[in-house]
């Protein structure tokens, strides 16, 4: 195993055991960027002289008073919606060209104080408002979209090309693309970990979270970005005290959803999700059968919170300079200016009684178990999918389906990679519970992990 190739918790016991040097590690991901970046497009922008330096300093800190924590020396990059100081924050779009931030947003100043190296920036969907992230290529298939909108992070992880990275979610972009490159992806509770400098796409719908090659990775790196931030409105006290766990699952309900997750869904996600639910059963949980509450009014509910509030944070530039928008986020963002106010208000009367809905269930279950994406990587520029009932369904509109109601609702989710299909691609499961409970899918994901066969695989990218 090469260097890259090792996972935070793996890198982080041999950097503080004194096997590995910090420098070292980061050099053999610098190196991997170098070899394969170019035909992935998982950055935007590198700082590899910025990062050595980082990196030395680590060195010389642990070598002295000991590592400050796990993140301590370890490589990792941040989506480009979040402020790193002295950093473009383009946004991958030409309206933010040339822009470069002044200060550190609050979750990449908790990770400069964890001591984590920062390799640069990741691409994103223009300001975060897509499920493809098209410039950038899967790492298990160079044919197939990255998944967004946090595309760049996800295929930077899995390509080996970051140990972690960060990126937001607002309808599943951690975990669409985590899932489409088989790694792991945290969406947690709302507010949880501080947006304040990080890019807005929807206000009440935006969260920051982790991208890793294991569930005990991202409990590591939301300890170190979880906290209250005065700056965010939405900012809570956090995080749970304790954040790993394994062993059994003995006494913990698991839902099984009858409507709305198993809906079309392909065979083969359906298939390795299914079998994956059943190893949560052979591990001591029990599995109950539960209704998703207002199923039929998901999608209206996440596009009817999500365009109107896009479109205000756009406003003043949309009217300036439209051209420097691509054509799918400025037909979105002219679309939003269209949503009457009574519509807006609607879709947060219905938000509201879902939350109150999902609570409810939760009474009943501690996690619920279903595919975090019903289709595996759809080919670049796919624009269609059409199910065995006749459906045809736009690709991101089908990728969104799944992931929007734990922003809806708030609550923590988890994707983890729980097979391939026939073509090799991943396939990703997601975890929910009910609000601050990120512990418990936390620990489901290890516990899971656990008895995997091949937790933290690199995608097999050529260099």
């Amino acid at each position: 195993m090469q260097l890259f190739e090792l996972s935070l918790t793996a890198a982080a016991r041999a950097v503080h055991a004194r096997e590995l040097s910090p420098v070292e590690l980061t050099e053999s991901v610098l190196a991997r960027i170098a070899a394969v970046d170019g035909g992935l497009n998982a950055y935007v922008t590198v700082a590899a002289e910025a990062a050595l330096t980082a990196a030395v300093r680590a060195e010389r800190e642990i070598s002295g008073s000991g590592p400050r924590g796990p993140l301590h020396g370890i490589p990792m990059g941040l989506k480009d919606l979040i402020d790193a100081a002295g950093l473009p924050t383009t946004a991958s779009s030409d309206v933010r060209a040339g822009h470069v931030a002044n200060h550190d947003s609050q979750v990449a100043a908790r990770l400069k104080d964890a001591g984590a190296v920062l390799l640069g920036k990741t691409h994103t969907h223009e300001f975060a408002y897509g499920l493809t992230t098209p410039q950038t290529s899967n790492a298990w298939d160079r044919s197939r979209v990255a998944g967004g909108s946090s595309g760049g992070s996800a295929v930077a992880v899995a390509a080996g090309e970051a140990t972690f990275a960060m990126g937001t979610d607002t309808g599943g972009s951690i975990r669409v693309p985590a899932a489409l490159n088989g790694v792991v992806g945290l969406k947690p509770t709302y507010g949880l970990v501080s947006r304040s400098g990080v890019t807005p796409l929807s206000w009440s719908l935006d969260h920051v979270g982790p991208i890793t090659r294991s569930a005990q990775d991202a409990a590591l790196v939301l300890a170190a970005t979880a906290g209250y931030d005065p700056r965010d409105p939405a900012s809570v006290p956090g995080p749970p005290a304790d954040l790993t766990g394994s062993g059994d699952l003995k006494g913990l309900r698991v839902g099984v959803p009858r409507n709305h997750y198993f809906d079309r869904v392909s065979p083969e996600v359906e298939e390795a999700v299914r079998r994956a639910i059943e190893r949560l059963a052979e591990l001591g949980a029990e599995l109950v059968d539960v209704e998703i509450p207002m199923a039929r009014y998901i999608q209206a509910v996440q596009w009817g919170l999500m365009v109107p509030e896009a479109t205000a944070y756009h406003e003043r530039s949309l009217r300036a300079a439209p051209e420097l928008y691509t054509s799918d986020v400025r037909v979105l963002l002219e679309a939003g200016a269209l949503t009457s106010a009574g519509d807006y208000l609607r879709a947060q009367r219905a938000r509201t009684m879902m939350r109150d809905d999902w609570a409810r269930m939760f009474g009943g279950i501690d996690v619920l178990a279903a595919p975090t994406v019903p289709m595996t990587a759809a080919k670049s520029g796919q624009d269609t999918v059409e199910w065995d009932d006749g459906t045809v369904e736009a690709v991101s509109d089908s990728y969104v389906r799944l992931s929007a109601p734990a922003n809806i609702t708030g609550v923590p989710a988890l994707t983890l990679p729980v097979g391939h299909d026939h073509a090799g691609l991943p396939i990703g499961m997601q975890l929910m519970a009910g609000p601050f409970q990120d512990a418990t899918v936390l620990r489901v994901g290890q516990v899971y992990e656990e008895a995997a066969d091949d937790v933290g695989r690199i995608a097999p990218v050529a260099a």
